[in-house]
């Protein structure tokens, strides 16, 4: 690994003194962390492995790097990887939320949202009631994002591919709005010698100012009394409390506190202020995680007030009712969706969503919501390797067939398949239980239908 930017070195000396930057320093020259987040809708009750993350029920820290690659339980979406330190943007939305309870049913906007890791888990807290529009300006790390989306399977995030000033449109729309704002990447130093290699004082000063305009933008589609979460991985007051204070600067009294977020102090976490945002900073040599900011604060109350945007073309359109009892076989609780067309593919979403996913769809670049169900051919469908993966998808659809992990590889590798064991048709492919995709038997060949974006190259 390449030595840590000078400058950045004398500029922690400057902002931290010389013996915490000198422990910073020698933390970000040791070994990264690893950490998990479970997928509770897909595990369920089961106690997964690892010692817990403090401030995560769901997130546990792993003493070795497995090679995630290679594990069934990754593809099928039952854990996601992800910081320790990035999972406290869930326990933020809760606390400020009053609770897991009051977070359920929440519309919630999570800008710069590739490659998922924060947008999934505000899928799983705000639950089937709630939705999750999860942007991304780069239209091939969106695509990456909606990658992750399908394989977490909930069934409840709309991916968006659109700029900050757009997202924003949707004036008081939104419950939360979180900014994991693009930065310099310095909580990135101790995993990835390219992070290093590209920091300068330069770029620190062309992230904030894209930082501001972001948040700016963004804070626009929060309604009154919602809550407002910014968080970069970067250590730098530049990135942070400055812009936080800019932020102020533009918003004024638009801005209020939020209830108290409790950080125990064992867990290491420096707690601050900055004007009206609670601030919450991870260090690695404090914490066990890598480097990260958090703040919060809300929107203060007041008349609402909502423009309504220039409608785009209609792009989606609901389903005839011979097509909604095909699709209505392969989810479980079928009362609680509602069915829909896209282009050639059809998707299922909640019905109390329904009409949030045609109003987002006339007005952003929506490029995955809901789940994918596939497309029907003379009254039958044809499933999207996604439905497999979707939480709610009915095991009576079709037949199971339940694999080893070898075997799993070779599905996911899109590999040929022994047809034995498989019965004639279409089969879901399961690895310990949990669903991975479909083939098809044709006689005694097997067409593995796993998608080519997702197939395991390595």
């Amino acid at each position: 690994m390449m030595p840590l930017p000078e400058k950045f070195v004398e500029r922690m000396r400057r902002e931290l003194g010389a013996a915490e930057a000198e422990a910073l320093c020698a933390a970000l020259d040791g070994r990264a962390s690893t950490s998990v987040r479970w997928n509770d809708a897909k595990c369920g009750a089961a106690q997964p492995s690892g010692r817990a993350v403090e401030w995560s029920p769901s997130g546990r820290r792993l003493d070795e790097r497995p090679a995630f690659t290679l594990d069934p339980d990754f593809h099928g979406g039952a854990y996601y990887v992800q910081e320790a330190s990035s999972q406290f943007a869930g326990y933020i939305l809760t606390s400020a939320a009053g609770g897991a309870e009051r977070c359920r049913g929440m519309r919630v906007l999570d800008m710069c949202a590739a490659p998922g890791g924060k947008a999934t888990h505000y899928a799983s807290l705000v639950g089937c009631g709630g939705l999750v529009v999860a942007n991304e300006i780069n239209r091939s790390r969106a695509a990456v994002l909606a990658d992750n989306i399908r394989k977490w399977g909930t069934g409840n995030v709309a991916v968006t591919c659109c700029d900050s000033a757009r997202a924003g449109s949707l004036e008081g729309w939104f419950d939360a709005v979180a900014v994991d704002a693009p930065c310099s990447g310095e909580g990135m130093f101790r995993k990835s010698e390219e992070a290093r290699a590209q920091w300068s004082e330069a770029a620190v000063a062309m992230c904030a100012e894209r930082q501001v305009e972001i948040a700016v933008n963004a804070f626009r589609a929060l309604r009154r009394g919602g809550i407002f979460i910014y968080s970069t991985c970067t250590f730098n007051r530049t990135e942070n409390e400055n812009v936080l204070r800019r932020i102020g600067e533009v918003l004024g009294d638009g801005l209020c506190e939020t209830p108290e977020v409790e950080a125990d102090a064992s867990w290491g976490v420096a707690a601050g202020r900055e004007g009206a945002f609670r601030t919450f900073r991870f260090f690695p040599h404090r914490v066990e995680g890598e480097g990260m900011f958090l703040a919060v604060a809300r929107r203060a109350d007041g008349p609402e007030r909502v423009r309504d945007p220039k409608l785009r073309r209609n792009v989606v359109s609901p389903v005839d009712s011979r097509t909604s009892k095909e699709l209505a076989r392969w989810v479980a609780c079928p009362e609680a969706m509602r069915f829909m067309s896209a282009g050639d593919t059809l998707y299922g979403c909640y019905a109390g969503r329904y009409d949030d996913i045609v109003l987002l769809s006339e007005r952003l670049a929506v490029i995955y919501s809901g789940v994918a169900m596939g497309q029907v051919f003379k009254g039958v469908l044809r499933p999207d390797g996604a439905l497999a993966l979707y939480a709610g998808m009915s095991r009576g659809a079709v037949p199971c067939r339940d694999v080893s992990a070898a075997e799993a590889l070779r599905f996911l590798r899109k590999q040929d398949m022994d047809a034995a064991g498989f019965e004639q048709g279409l089969n879901v492919v399961t690895c310990g239980g949990l669903p991975l995709g479909f083939v098809k038997r044709v006689g005694a060949r097997v067409n593995n239908m796993y998608p080519n974006s997702l197939r395991i190259l390595k």
